[in-house]
Parts: structure tokens; sequence; C-alpha cells
């Protein structure tokens, strides 16, 4: 696929996606009753990730992408992002405060 072509996606996809969102948001909601301790936050941020990974899957065309170039820069994003909150969990659950 070239530059210049784009991948159309089914209107269908674009609701299921939208819907997953939903899904997500209101796990999300639910979830901020629960007292999970210190796993607050590390739950929190899981569905965090999982909705911004959809976002940039399918409404930025991520998954559709065909050159190469794209792929290596969304796989190094999702490097840092995953060191970054590797790096933020292991000192938010270190901490003495409980």
């Amino acid at each position: 696929m070239t530059g210049h072509e784009s991948a159309k996606s089914p209107l269908k996809m674009y609701f299921a996606v939208w819907a997953a969102l939903l899904m997500f948001t209101f796990i999300t909601y639910k979830v901020a009753f629960i007292e999970l301790g210190p796993f607050n936050a590390v739950v929190a941020l899981v569905i965090a990730t999982l909705k911004a990974t959809l976002v940039a899957l399918f409404f930025m065309h991520v998954w559709h992408a065909g050159e190469r170039l794209i792929k290596v820069v969304v796989g190094g994003v999702v490097f840092f992002l995953l060191l970054l909150l590797t790096l933020t969990m292991a000192d938010y659950l270190t901490r003495p405060w409980s």
C-alpha cells in the first residue's frame, strides 16, 4: 500500500471499538469503588493503556499501516510507555505509606 492510499475501515468496526471504549470506561468507574489497596492505580493504568491502544490501532489507523516506519515508531512508543509504567509502578508499589 502506498502513502496515498487509505485503508477503509467499515463503520461496524468503528462502532465496535467505540462500544469497547465505553465498556472500559464503565469498568474503570466500577473498579474505582473497589478497594484494591496499592493496586488501584495499577488497574486504572492497565485499563487506560488498553483504551489508548484501541484508539491508536483503529482510530489512528496504525492497524492498517502498510509502512514499516510507522510500525517501528509505534513499537518504540510502546517500549518507552512500558518502561515508564514499569518504573512508575516500581516506585509507587515500594513506598512505605499504605
